[in-house]
């Protein structure tokens, strides 16, 4: 089947069998849409950010189809699931189960490897619990998340002449973690001195834990506890008093009058710190744990994880940790030479699922990759893997982005994957804005005409070429094409790099130029994180925003968030003469029936939640009083539903002139924000949204190098031009600006490129061009190369 030539289904306006009918969608920004989206077809939705592609196929569609499949659960097992508001959509009929493949990181777990979170580990306990040798025990044995117990036991031996004779013997049974570090394959110490100043006393404040003050809780079981003298300096501690204030185990203690347990410092920060998603902590608590804590790897299990048992069982003289340990791509070839017809269609199976980590352009990792370390495209191309040998057919499948973090040369692989999906019978919806992706879509519809109050409308739906000819700013930008600078900037230095060899960096002296645009460029895997993270980030006066997601509840917004509540409480305290909590809805000034959310959470105990605009603040968040106050003829909650372009004209005017604010507010539109509203809730942002913002936020920081990690995500193409106007600012400036970049007109603008490769994994990791870009298409010695050359001579035709 021809993708580009295939014509859609003709759909019937009532027939639910032949399409996805959506008819009065208001979700977020939707302006009452209504929409028809061919089943069984590939239909790509485009628009600038904030358009409201992410609330028509998201927050309405997909949210629909989870909360239908809920409640075909019974009411007791709904009580254990998460609750699920009906879309605001009048009609929305012929969807079938969704499966989202989010953009999101997948967590980082400190258990999780892209073996377990595919089912490639679990195929490979079971192979090696069949046929390596010697055999140990069932597929758990082969586990690290398994615990492993040794346990004594009585076998009967043969002794000879008929005799039998019971011996005692120690084995191993059930899992097969590593007793020391217990199946993370590492383990921590603790620099002692971030935990305490031994020359001050508990009550003179020794410790210096987050949370452990002298007031707080914690702190007093710790004065109270009777161990040790609590105005004694810990220097001065005996031998006893130190390891029962670091390691005492679990004691039930009275304090001030209650039973309470007390528990050694350090496994006290083990069980309440480490046991924890590093990523998830809040920054001062990240902080300090990276400060206190040394992690390296467990001499035991010289960090595979698993027990000596484990270890000790083979297959071809390759152990379960050796073959986790392997590229992928070698991965399947070794799999490919066994012969065990015993569990031919185990090997089958394992075959087929290496090959398609490979298909998807993920051959170069390793099933022992913790998924923490994962980039967000490779976690979504992870999460897609599980989906490539389903027997499902005729559901929905939904994609974000799924183009994140591919080269060009890669996106043609992942254009497969998509076209498969859809000729097994399945919908298959994608969010996306690269114009080779779009080019192979059956429908498209595009939203817009802007972003925010401005857009939440269908402007266009059709095929690819009527879309060219629609006139609305996608297809008039679909063939935007870049063009080589006339010249390029003069270095002003060079930040030197030597002997890199972070993961698969092969030894890597570089040297990047200072006060110009670096574009550092490559295929997935080829080593450009591994390069720029491991070797120029952390270095003192370098601000680095990275793909890391933005954490935030549903009180959180891009006021709160970008530190721009702060002058605007202060403006509006000083203007009424009362103080700044007051115009909070997390502190003072919070309505008392919401606590400040602005909704109303309504429990109907074995129906589902239900949730309602407050009445008595209508949703504004703020007690009524507090709302009596203005500033500028203006009070907090309708400040805040001004968007950021409005903001900034309010602040700057003669009446609420705030220059505080209207700083934070110039940087929110430098990146493209200037139609968020101040208020809205950080959850409601889409995936480009939260880096623009975080960008916003770092460049408030005194940083000299600026290290960008992939800033087109989720940009639109007409918005691309506005980010390398950015980019072009803050080195006309005198920063020094490195990005890791696959969208080729950022490249074609680069004063310097650095071309990683040439492939992937232990394929990459070397410099295989460095030079200007009109070098770089000059000699296409390198698939970076070829491609920008492609791109900038010839346009992406379907």
């Amino acid at each position: 089947m021809n993708s580009n030539t295939d014509t859609p289904t003709t759909v019937h306006p009532a027939d639910g069998h032949n399409a996805i009918r959506v008819h009065g969608a208001r979700v977020h920004n939707l302006r009452d849409i209504s929409v028809e989206i061919p089943k069984r077809r590939l239909t790509v939705f485009t628009g600038v950010s904030g358009s409201g592609k992410s609330s028509l196929v998201f927050s309405t569609i997909a949210s629909e189809s989870q909360r239908l499949i809920n409640e075909t659960y019974s009411a007791f097992v709904q009580g254990f699931m998460p609750t699920l508001a009906r879309p605001d959509v009048d009609v929305l009929d012929g969807i079938t189960a969704a499966i989202v493949v989010g953009q999101e990181r997948m967590g980082s777990n400190p258990r999780s490897t892209v073996g377990t979170a595919t089912d490639a580990n679990a195929m490979l306990r079971i192979l090696f619990s069949r046929v390596a040798e010697p055999h140990i025990g069932p597929p758990n044995a082969y586990s690290f998340n398994v615990p492993s117990v040794r346990a004594s036991g009585a076998v009967t031996v043969e002794r000879g002449a008929g005799k039998t004779q019971a011996e005692k013997v120690t084995f191993n049974r059930l899992g097969g973690m590593c007793p020391r570090c217990e199946g993370k394959g590492t383990v921590s110490d603790f620099d002692l001195t971030v935990l305490y100043d031994e020359n001050l006393s508990l009550n003179e404040g020794a410790l210096k834990i987050p949370g452990y003050s002298m007031e707080g809780w914690y702190g007093r079981i710790y004065r109270g506890c009777g161990f040790f003298d609590p105005d004694k300096p810990i220097a001065k501690f005996t031998k006893r008093q130190l390891h029962d204030l670091l390691y005492k185990e679990p004691t039930k203690v009275k304090v001030e009058g209650v039973n309470v347990t007390f528990e050694g410092l350090i496994p006290k920060i083990q069980k309440s710190f480490l046991s924890k998603d590093l990523d998830a902590m809040q920054p001062h608590i990240r902080a300090f744990v990276e400060k206190a804590v040394v992690f390296s790897t467990c001499p035991d299990c010289e960090g595979t994880r698993l027990a000596p048992e484990a270890r000790s069982s083979k297959i071809d003289g390759k152990s379960i940790a050796d073959v986790c340990a392997m590229q992928i791509s070698d991965l399947a070839e070794w799999v490919r030479g066994l012969d065990f017809p015993q569990v031919g269609p185990l090997l089958a199976g394992l075959q087929h699922l290496l090959d398609s980590f490979i298909g998807i352009g993920l051959g170069y990792l390793s099933l022992d990759r913790a998924t923490g370390t994962l980039s967000g495209g490779e976690s979504q191309r992870t999460k897609m893997i599980r989906h490539l040998g389903s027997s499902l057919t005729d559901v929905t499948y939904i994609f974000d982005e799924p183009t994140i973090g591919l080269h060009p040369h890669d996106i043609a692989r992942m254009n497969t994957l998509l076209l498969q999906l859809r000729d097994k019978g399945n919908t298959v919806l994608v969010v996306e804005h690269k114009p080779e992706t779009i080019a192979i879509a059956d429908h498209i519809v595009d939203l817009g005409p802007g972003a925010g109050t401005e857009g939440g409308q269908v402007v266009f739906e059709g095929t690819v070429e009527d879309l060219r000819s629609s006139g609305t700013l996608t297809g008039r930008h679909l063939d935007d094409r870049a063009t080589l600078k006339p010249s390029v900037r003069t270095p002003k230095g060079a930040l030197e790099i030597r002997g890199a060899d972070t993961h698969n960096l092969r030894n890597v002296d570089v040297d990047v130029p200072l006060g110009v645009l670096v574009v550092v460029t490559g295929v997935a895997g080829s080593g450009k994180s591994s390069l720029i993270h491991g070797s120029v980030a952390g270095r003192e006066g370098v601000v680095e925003i990275d793909q890391s997601p933005i954490k935030g509840s549903r009180r959180s917004n891009p006021a709160t968030y970008t530190g721009l509540l702060e002058p605007i409480r202060k403006a509006f305290a000083k203007a009424n003469g009362v103080k700044p909590a007051l115009f909070s809805s997390n502190s003072e000034g919070a309505c008392p029936t919401c606590n400040g959310a602005g909704v109303v959470f309504t429990d109907l105990g074995i129906m589902a939640t239900v949730e309602s605009v407050c009445e008595d603040c209508e949703g504004r968040r703020f007690q009524s009083a507090v709302l009596e106050y203005t500033l500028g003829g203006r009070n907090i909650a309708e400040v805040l539903e001004m968007s950021v372009a409005q903001a900034s004209e309010f602040f700057a005017g003669s009446e609420a002139r705030t220059p505080a604010a209207s700083k934070i507010l110039q940087r929110l539109s430098d990146v493209g924000l200037g139609y968020l509203r101040l208020g809205q809730p950080l959850t409601t942002l889409s995936g480009g949204e939260r880096q623009r913002l975080k960008l916003a936020v770092a460049m408030a920081e005194k940083g000299e190098i600026y290290v960008l990690d992939e800033p087109t995500t989720g940009l639109h193409l007409a918005d691309v031009e506005q980010l390398l106007h950015l980019l072009d600012r803050l080195v006309d400036s005198g920063k020094s600006v490195v990005v890791i970049e696959h969208h080729q007109a950022v490249m074609a603008h680069a004063d310097h490129i650095i071309d990683l490769g040439p492939g992937a994994g232990h394929d990459g990791g070397r410099i295989v061009f460095e030079g200007s870009p009109a070098e770089l298409v000059e000699k296409r010695s390198t698939l970076t190369g070829e491609h920008l050359a492609e791109y900038i001579g010839v346009g992406v035709r379907g």
